[in-house]
């Protein structure tokens, strides 16, 4: 830093809060040759002292002398800056106050009132050493050693808003049983700008000058400086200057005139456009794969935007453990290649649940997964259940980016066998379908799936009228879609917005007969935020089957409701018509509400609920007959979303209903 009168040249690189420290220049002093006189003899005797007019004092009369009458007290000086200070209430004199004991404190911020104090005042909260220890006792020595740095911490704060004049006193004021920490702030004048350059932004950089929005008129502000010099950093690399380079800002304080002078030299590196990829090492992807996945095509203008965008494409895949991305000179001027560097993660994944179910039993899973069988990004997975009412034996696909970005190819056969209340179906399926879905990486807006699925699939219920147990074969092609729209903050842990999502699904079944029909549902959700630590949260689904009677439709397939994920409180498919046997029959129509109350304090949370819902033969929902069940739940929020645990129980509980029901799972409940 160099000064040069009351100039001051400030350097903004070396502290985000504050625009450098005030120096003052030192004289230079040069040593001068000295005449060492005669030369003196050790041995010689000393010449005599001078007589000074007063005889030397005798020790023993002064043992004799009587003391002197005490003078009026003379008040002492007033303390320093930062001293200590007992307070007159508490301890007359220094000598009452003990220094050693360990007190709490109390903190007074004074003078700021006058200006626009918030962001000081916040970053002040965050960074004091007293407000980070004010919890803990102190002696006074520890508490004015806190008070210095606070001193200097408040001082960089006002300069880093432009107060340069600024004068900060601690005071600590020592009692008996506390201690208060004043300090007092005189912030003196606002410096402005009065002259603020940028140079080197030529033809096509010209119009990445309005991203720096420092002008002269205004206050000579560090963040605002070097939160500019960032957003034009940040123009130029995503408008065709992969090689830009900003300099440090220049910023020269003038005291005598309290205003200052800004200078920014930038080199733009040249206009740059995108070329094709290079690729390091063994790649995983090949250029093609590489060009489906970036959202830019060769002849694009250079974006640092779109190459991060990329890169998270390439972690999303989950094929990747590291990316590296450089944009290097490619032989034709103004163009750059990507040079792609991939560290891979391993390709390889065995997993297991195990876990108990209200109503559902036990149930044991376990899965292996290639996430790279059928490259590029062919995931296959075997997977197996072994439960008390499941037993599931199937292989899946799902190959993503397929044909295109965000775009999922996925393929499924599957053996199972299902054993409810309702029914027990023993079924193959052939599925294949095509989606694009949110991630734990992209959580998109609007969601939709297309596909096929074959189904043959032996049922045993009962004849509702007589309670007897029956056997069918059904024969079921079905072509289900999905179309959703998500406006909330978060894929797990939402917080405020809505969710709105549609299903239809055509389908023929082929039992005695070609019948058709079609299953169509509906679901919609809102979150509204009541505070901090308040989040209300509300679902909504209806569903209907048109076209066939309910005693047509296979058993597996008509509407059911009860459980974690529709009515808590209830078992599943505890709630709707029932037969002879007082076993659920499922029905062609469904209607269910939910309202959660959600309450966080950190890592936890508590949520109160109200369900309802029920099951109709008719087409229509008709929204009479409600089903209710309440309860509380737990959360433990964790990085990736918050763990679930709900204990529900049904009101107006009848006769064969549970009394508690639990459900655990991962995310909220809807």
């Amino acid at each position: 830093m160099m000064l040069t009168g009351s100039r001051q040249c400030v350097s903004l690189l070396m502290c985000a809060v504050a625009i450098g420290a005030m120096a003052s220049p030192l004289a230079a002093q040069v040593a001068q040759p000295v005449d060492s006189g005669p030369v003196l003899d050790p041995s010689s005797p000393l010449a005599p002292l001078p007589d000074i007019g007063i005889d030397w004092p005798d020790p023993e009369a002064l043992d004799k002398a009587p003391s002197p009458a005490p003078e009026s007290a003379t008040p002492p000086p007033p303390p320093a800056t930062g001293a200590i200070s007992p307070t007159p209430e508490a301890a007359p004199g220094p000598a009452m106050v003990d220094a050693e004991a360990e007190r709490r404190y109390a903190i007074a911020l004074e003078g700021l009132e006058n200006i626009d104090s918030t962001q000081i005042r916040i970053r002040f909260d965050a960074l004091s050493v007293l407000r980070q220890r004010r919890n803990e006792t102190a002696n006074v020595a520890q508490i004015n050693r806190r008070a210095r740095e606070d001193e200097k911490l408040l001082r960089e704060l006002l300069r880093s808003e432009g107060y340069y004049a600024v004068n900060v006193v601690a005071r600590v004021d020592v009692a008996d049983t506390h201690v208060t920490v004043a300090l007092r702030v005189d912030p003196g004048p606002l410096f402005h700008f009065t002259r603020v350059e940028v140079n080197g932004l030529e033809g096509e950089a010209t119009s990445a000058r309005a991203s720096f929005t420092v002008a002269a008129g205004d206050p000579v502000n560090a963040g605002a400086v070097l939160g500019a010099t960032d957003k034009l950093r940040t123009r130029l690399l995503d408008n065709g200057f992969p090689f830009s380079k900003v300099a440090e800002p220049q910023v020269v304080v003038d005291h005598a005139t309290q205003a200052g002078e800004l200078t920014l030299d930038v080199d733009t590196g040249g206009y740059e456009h995108f070329g094709g990829f290079t690729l390091e090492g063994k790649p995983l992807f090949g250029p093609k794969h590489m060009r489906r996945l970036a959202r830019f095509h060769p002849g694009d203008v250079y974006s640092a935007a779109q190459i991060d965008d990329l890169r998270r494409a390439l972690i999303a895949t989950g094929l990747v453990s590291s990316v590296k991305l450089t944009p290097v000179p490619s032989a034709q001027p103004g163009v750059v290649d990507i040079s792609v560097g991939l560290e891979p993660a391993p390709m390889r994944t065995i997993a297991g649940e195990l876990g108990y179910g209200t109503g559902e039993g036990f149930r044991a899973a376990v899965s292996w997964t290639h996430r790279n069988m059928l490259p590029p990004e062919g995931a296959v997975t075997f997977r197996a259940v072994a439960g008390t009412q499941e037993q599931y034996l199937g292989a899946s696909l799902r190959r993503g980016n397929f044909l295109k970005r965000d775009q999922v190819l996925t393929g499924q056969i599957a053996l199972s066998h299902v054993r409810r209340v309702a029914y027990d179906a023993r079924s193959f399926t052939l599925g294949a379908g095509l989606e694009r879905q949110s991630n734990i990486i992209w959580q998109k807006k609007w969601t939709w799936s297309v596909g096929t699925e074959l189904l043959v699939s032996d049922e045993r219920d009962t004849i509702v009228s007589t309670g007897q147990p029956r056997r069918r074969t059904f024969y079921v092609a079905s072509l289900p879609g999905t179309l959703a729209y998500d406006g909330s903050d978060s894929l797990l842990d939402p917080s405020r917005g809505f969710r709105l999502s549609g299903r239809v699904s055509p389908e023929l079944s082929f039992n005695n007969g070609t019948l058709p029909y079609v299953r169509a549902q509906i679901d919609a959700s809102a979150y509204q935020p009541l505070g901090d630590r308040i989040v209300i949260a509300g679902r909504v689904r209806v569903g209907t089957i048109v076209g066939a009677d309910r005693d047509q439709i296979a058993p597996s397939r008509r509407y059911y409701s009860g459980g974690g994920g529709s009515v808590r409180g209830f078992g599943y498919q505890d709630i709707g018509p029932r037969d002879v046997n007082n076993d659920p029959i499922g029905g062609r129509s469904i209607s269910e509400f939910a309202l959660e109350a959600r309450v966080r304090f950190g890592n936890f949370g508590v949520v109160s609920f109200l369900d309802a819902g029920n099951i109709y033969t008719d087409v229509v929902p008709s929204f009479k007959g409600l089903r209710f069940g309440t309860g509380l739940g737990a959360r433990y929020y964790t990085s990736f979303g918050p763990i679930r645990l709900d204990v529900g129980t049904p009101i107006k509980r009848r006769a064969g209903e549970s009394l508690v029901a639990v459900y655990v799972s991962l995310g909220q409940a809807f």
